[in-house]
């Protein structure tokens, strides 16, 4: 009976002073799985679709790939050739439900490659865990974390009861006209029977999570003014140049008073009306540059201005049209987009963010349960496509899940730290199994407090 006692206490000591070689070639199986997550935000990241021409068949063949390993349903729509719009869908037990919509755009704003410490689309990953790439915040970060929260629901054996759509849309950034426009008003969208719509959101500097239940309205003004023209030496009054500063200076007198506002601390950056100066032109060319002793006759300048849906719109008009552009000045505008702001009777385009949208009381809840926080609701600062689903009466949340990360989207420098990235998959896999699992109060299914 000794002999196979000395044997198994033998074979255990040989395990034990194999052990520290064996764990140290060998990574845990949260680490290598935190690997093959980022490798393929990576992979997505190095796609380059930025505008103006971006590869937009080499990021729907990605998408499919990731569509295929979580054996999604999946369709490519073309509203708009060579736009391709990758819609995706996870099936819900319960059909009579109305369904989830995760909305992402795949483009993908311009990059100076020179002032960029790590090129744009090598989705580089710094000693800190910084990865360097242009849509690493803005968005392609939360298109993917959609399918990574999948990914790991899946692998859980969750089943949803209301059936998740995934849009992968094109030209966000160029207005959305070809991309979530052109969905959101087709049969397609209307079988969805979509009920709440998340999109993109900000990243925040601080521990708490930014959301966002409604966006400014862009306003695009472009102001001409017109005079006699002169000598350059001459001094004279109403020349276009003059009549065009006046205005300029009434502009930055406003905007200044704006921006007070959200310095003190009194206002939130998208509460307020911004105003930015686009271009300024004037000046009669000349073989090596302007004709410099010859005031010109005509000059314009153009100007963003983002306005709040709670914004008073005829003040504002107003404003322009008597000390911006006034025609005793021998000045015109123009609006080159106007963004609405009100639905059809009236009422801001915004997202209710009480008890009365169960949705907002969902999202809160399910960021909380993933030890998440937030901050105050807020409008936000520039447009997404959210803002078409609102238009469709539609509720809409912004929302990137990024703490601790300075905001840098369209900047130089784009990052978003590993870490960070991967605790916003958590987040999201919170929110998707809160949402597809969401009964309405006197439906049938599992109550909300079984979540």
């Amino acid at each position: 009976m000794e002999k196979p006692y000395t044997f198994n206490l033998l074979h255990l000591l040989f395990l034990y002073l194999l052990l520290p070689f064996l764990s140290n070639s060998i990574p845990p199986p949260a680490q290598a799985d935190h690997s093959e997550i980022i490798s393929r935000f990576q992979q997505y990241l190095q796609i380059n679709t930025s505008q103006p021409s971006p590869d937009y068949q080499k990021s729907t063949h990605f998408i499919l790939s990731q569509a295929d390993s979580l054996s999604l349903q999946s369709q490519v729509i073309e509203f708009v050739q060579g736009k391709p719009i990758v819609l995706l869908r996870w099936p819900g037990s319960d059909p009579s439900l109305p369904s989830i919509l995760l909305n992402s755009h795949t483009d993908v704003v311009p990059s100076e490659y020179s002032k960029w410490v790590h090129p744009p689309f090598g989705a580089h990953i710094d000693e800190q865990g910084n990865i360097f790439a242009r849509g690493s915040q803005d968005m392609k970060c939360v298109g993917m974390q959609y399918l990574e929260a999948i990914r790991r629901l899946r692998s859980s054996g969750f089943c949803p009861k209301r059936s998740l759509y995934l849009s992968f849309v094109p030209d966000e950034e160029i207005d959305g006209r070809d991309g979530a426009e052109m969905l959101a008003s087709s049969d397609v969208f209307k079988n969805m029977n979509v009920d709440i719509v998340l999109d993109e959101g900000l990243a925040s500097p601080n521990e708490n999570y930014r959301v966002f239940y409604g966006e400014r309205a862009p306003w695009w003004l472009v102001i001409k003014s017109n005079g006699a023209p002169g000598h350059g030496a001459k001094l004279y009054e109403n020349s276009a140049m003059e009549n065009l500063f006046k205005s300029i200076e009434s502009i930055r007198r406003f905007r200044a008073s704006q921006f007070d506002l959200v310095k003190a601390g009194l206002k939130a950056e998208g509460e307020v009306i911004s105003v930015n100066m686009a271009f300024l032109k004037a000046g009669t060319p000349s073989p090596t540059g302007f004709v410099m002793n010859l005031q010109p006759s005509e000059a314009e300048a153009g100007f963003d201005i983002r306005i709040p849906p709670i914004g008073n719109v005829e003040s504002l008009e107003k404003q322009i049209a008597e000390e911006w552009a006034p025609a005793s000045r021998n000045m015109t505008f123009e609006f080159k987009a106007k963004g609405i702001l009100h639905d059809d009777l009236g009422r801001p385009l915004v997202t209710a963010t009480d008890s009365s949208n169960p949705w907002w009381t969902l999202l809160e809840e399910a960021i909380k349960k993933a030890n998440g926080k937030i901050g105050k609701p807020e409008i936000f600062p520039a447009s997404t496509d959210a803002q078409i689903f609102r238009k469709l009466g539609l509720p809409a949340i912004g929302f990137s899940p990024m703490a601790n990360t300075p905001i840098l989207l369209h900047d130089h420098n784009e990052f978003l730290n590993q870490a960070e990235y991967l605790r916003g998959i958590e987040v999201y896999e919170s929110i998707i199994k809160a949402y597809t699992s969401y009964i309405p109060p006197g439906g049938h299914g599992d109550s909300r407090d079984e979540l």
